[in-house]
């Protein structure tokens, strides 16, 4: 998603993050249960990318799911951009 409709409501205070390599992709994580709330991509670190766990119950019923190769992500990676597509 942009950052400009992300807002963080609460619990900035016990969030780390990990960055490695060259520093662009930045992954965000709980430091109390180690859940990984959300990250700045490194195929788009003008963007984040959010844990759908980590959002209100009813979100999942706002996205529609598609099947995204991991394995083979930088080869995929030109798939379909749209916020309303969610990777699993």
């Amino acid at each position: 998603m942009r950052p400009e409709p992300f807002t963080l409501l609460c619990g900035e205070d016990v969030l780390t993050t990990y960055t490695f390599n060259t520093g662009t992709a930045q992954h965000t994580f709980c430091r109390i249960c180690g859940i990984h709330s959300f990250y700045r991509p490194l195929a788009h670190p003008d963007r984040f990318d959010v844990n759908i766990g980590c959002l209100d119950s009813d979100a999942v019923s706002h996205f529609r799911s598609l099947r995204f190769d991991g394995v083979n992500w930088e080869q995929n990676v030109h798939l379909p951009d749209n916020e309303n597509n969610l990777s699993i």
